[in-house]
């Protein structure tokens, strides 16, 4: 069965086909009785417009490339903040009538890749994720003039907008509440420092901690869960009398938690722990984990809007979004 064409839909409705055309196209020149029939008919017939042809007439492809800078070991992927994010920001496009390529580029390839398919014009616009900072995709893709933001504020500088949660705010949360339990020697488990996260995590941990005279007490991770275990035989190696730690995301807490009691640690009553961002399985540790809710689908939609204001060439700015503390019984 042949698909209906333009011109039938412009009999049906009883306008040219450039009539039909604008109204297809979103274009506002069409009187909204003219719009309403054109539609009518649209639906009649279920008329599906030539995506190829559509692209040439709007210079749209109508197509969003969400990239995200994944190192080989699938570190990002592994997270379960991954698919929060990318489901949210999804749906959002989606509700837009955009549809989505997702594309890992974790290595020199496949950034080669994602350029050359960014700069040939298949995308309308590009949404960045777990940008690390010596990685030159950013301001390559800049270079080609498509609409870029980042989800997560870039490591070094580029010319992109970015959303983020407020990283500095929410670690002193975190530090404070653990002052405020009477811990005196606390430690952290930072992420990997060539990312923002981490970087604006442990400097306001450094900060805050330097109000009230404490020395830091550091090991670095990289967002997993055995890292965090590893790093956190580490601190108790390096200072066995430490009382709290504070780890820059949810997985690294659970495997210091998991170490903790390996070592035969008591949590909270001989070393409290504090996580970030507040996934789903911090409700379910033993004990259940007290951690820094940032808004991690309220940031890839406000990611998605980013984007699509460019698109729409209206004026945009980066975002940043609040965090909270959730106390729980891991201190």
């Amino acid at each position: 069965m042949r698909r209906p064409t333009l011109e039938a839909v412009a009999t049906r409705a009883g306008v040219s086909k450039s009539t039909v055309s604008r109204v297809v196209n979103g274009e506002a020149t069409v009187g909204p009785d003219i719009r309403a029939l054109v539609m009518r008919a649209v639906n009649e017939l279920d008329y599906m417009p030539n995506p190829a042809a559509r692209s040439l007439v709007t210079q749209r492809t109508d197509s969003i490339a969400v990239i995200v800078s994944d190192p080989p070991a699938g570190l990002v992927s592994d997270d379960p903040m991954f698919s929060t994010v990318v489901r949210a920001a999804s749906r959002e496009f989606e509700a837009a009538g955009k549809q989505v390529a997702l594309m890992l580029a974790g290595t020199a390839d496949s950034r080669l890749r994602v350029r050359q398919f960014v700069a040939a014009g298949h995308v309308d616009g590009v949404m960045l994720m777990s940008m690390h900072g010596a990685d030159p995709l950013p301001a390559a893709l800049a270079a080609t003039g498509v609409p870029i933001v980042s989800h997560g504020r870039p490591a070094v500088s580029v010319d992109v907008p970015w959303v983020d949660n407020d990283n500095i705010g929410g670690a002193a949360l975190a530090v404070r509440h653990l002052l405020d339990r009477g811990r005196r020697r606390i430690a952290m488990i930072s992420g990997p420092l060539d990312m923002s996260a981490a970087q604006d995590r442990l400097g306001a941990y450094r900060a805050t901690l330097r109000e009230t005279g404490r020395r830091s007490i550091v090991a670095i991770g990289d967002f997993t869960r055995i890292s965090g275990a590893e790093a956190m035989f580490q601190l108790l190696d390096d200072d066995p009398a430490l009382d709290a730690v504070f780890a820059a995301n949810d997985l690294m807490a659970i495997g210091a938690l998991r170490a903790l009691r390996r070592a035969g640690r008591r949590v909270p009553d001989d070393v409290a722990v504090v996580g970030y961002d507040d996934i789903e399985a911090a409700l379910y540790t033993d004990p259940p984990l007290t951690t820094v809710r940032s808004p991690m689908g309220d940031q890839a939609v406000a990611s998605a809007r980013l984007l699509l204001g460019l698109l729409e060439n209206r004026p945009m700015s980066s975002v940043v979004l609040p965090t909270e503390l959730i106390v729980r019984d891991s201190s």
